[in-house]
């Protein structure tokens, strides 16, 4: 558990719960809506590449309003951009709620966007403001326990609610759930980023700023080390409805089927990335996780090379292991990339994000619906991500032993 500072005003364990609930509202809002996909759809006339935009348009907007998010918050306070964008996220869903042809749905689905990267963007600078070094990756990691959740727990949530509502429900679940997030922010988040430390929003300093850090070679590696590493598990994400109803023939009820054991690789691994903070070096930590992921790779390649019509539970367990190998690498590079830019926490995690999300969405809206039909080409396009993410990773090792003769620089190393 990290050690609770002098200076912070809430318990660390408070603040790890309420960090994860606001990084869970941004996951609810993409997974809710996947087992009502065939409904939606119905309703609306749109076919399933049609529907794949309400993933897409989302990332999109999520991605160029995230680069806005940190900066702001650099700017105004974490807590008046958390709080305004959780209204505008309450309005957005309720938007969504009420809209009656796809256009309008694809327009407050774009509106949420804008506003769900609050909770996790602005949440990952509120860490590095209060806490350092192996208690920052502690607390990081809970955080990431709890946000793990969401991915298993909304589309089974989704599911209970088109048993007993039609699917505008969905979306009213997700204005009730905004809503609360809103009222325990207003009462228990402390400002964490003082008037004295805040930057001004000078448009033009934030572009030099922004060039600065996205120019930046290692930035570059690790923010791609990153992204890749998480890409090989969000292809089949943004597959689910396709890989859940069309490749394992299960139904609108059961994709915790496909989430629940991918979520709990990744939970027990954010637990073994906290429990192990200023025990295992973090370079170790990311080889096993990339060890961990390739034999996941491997044992999925194998499986589904040997049938031809894969079924739970053997088609998703691999995933498991996967989750858990990501859940060690992630908290571990993106604190690397935070402790690159002590006064610019904030740009810096936009600037992570939004790197991932343009990934995530080409994903989403280009590729999911040309490899979504067959379980090998999910599970090539995956090994090809993780490939990618561990070439980064290296091409960082080595430039970090060629500059300090020492392994990759991480903040187990360096606080």
């Amino acid at each position: 558990m990290p050690k609770q500072p002098a200076s912070l005003t809430i318990p660390i364990r408070v603040l790890a719960l309420l960090l994860g609930g606001l990084a869970m509202f941004g996951p609810f809002s993409i997974d809710t809506i996947f087992p009502a996909f065939p409904a939606i759809g119905a309703q609306f006339g749109a076919d399933k590449l049609a529907m794949q935009q309400t993933i897409s348009v989302y990332l999109v907007a999520y991605a160029a309003m995230s680069i806005v998010h940190g900066p702001l918050s650099d700017a105004i306070g974490r807590k008046r951009v958390i709080l305004g964008g959780l209204i505008v996220f309450a309005i957005a869903s309720a938007g969504c709620a009420l809209a009656k042809d796809l256009p309008t749905l694809l327009a407050f689905r774009a509106l949420q966007g804008l506003s769900s990267g609050v909770g996790l963007i602005v949440g990952r600078a509120v860490i590095r403001d209060v806490l350092h070094g192996d208690d920052a990756q502690r607390l990081m990691s809970q955080v990431s326990m709890i946000f793990g959740v969401a991915p298993a727990l909304a589309p089974v949530i989704g599911g209970w609610i088109l048993g007993v509502a039609h699917w505008p429900a969905i979306f009213w679940f997700l204005v009730a759930f905004s809503l609360v997030l809103l009222i325990a922010t207003w009462r228990a988040l402390p400002e964490t980023h003082p008037p004295q430390a805040r930057l001004p929003l000078a448009p033009k300093r934030l572009l030099r700023d922004y060039v600065a850090i996205v120019i930046n070679p290692r930035f570059q590696r690790l923010s791609a080390a990153a992204a890749f590493n998480f890409a090989a598990l969000w292809v089949y994400i943004a597959s689910a409805p396709a890989f859940v109803l069309d490749i394992l023939k299960l139904n609108e009820r059961q994709f915790g089927w496909f989430f629940v054991p991918m979520i709990s690789g990744m939970i027990l691994g954010a637990f073994v990335s906290g429990r192990t903070a200023g025990k295992i070096s973090g370079a170790k930590l990311v080889s096993i996780g990339f060890a961990c992921s390739a034999v996941a790779m491997a044992m999925n390649l194998g499986y589904n090379l040997s049938t031809d019509a894969p079924h739970v539970p053997w088609a998703v367990l691999p995933m498991t292991l996967n989750a858990f190998g990501i859940a060690l690498v992630f908290p571990i590079v993106t604190l690397a990339i935070l402790d690159m830019y002590p006064r610019q926490r904030g740009s810096a995690s936009s600037l992570q994000a939004f790197t991932g999300l343009v990934l995530n969405a080409a994903i989403a809206g280009i590729l999911s619906p040309m490899i979504s039909d067959h379980a090998l080409w999910l599970i090539a396009t995956a090994i090809a991500f993780l490939t990618i993410a561990f070439g980064f990773w290296r091409w960082e090792a080595r430039v970090s032993r060629m500059r300090s003769g020492a392994a990759p620089t991480v903040p187990s190393e360096t606080l």
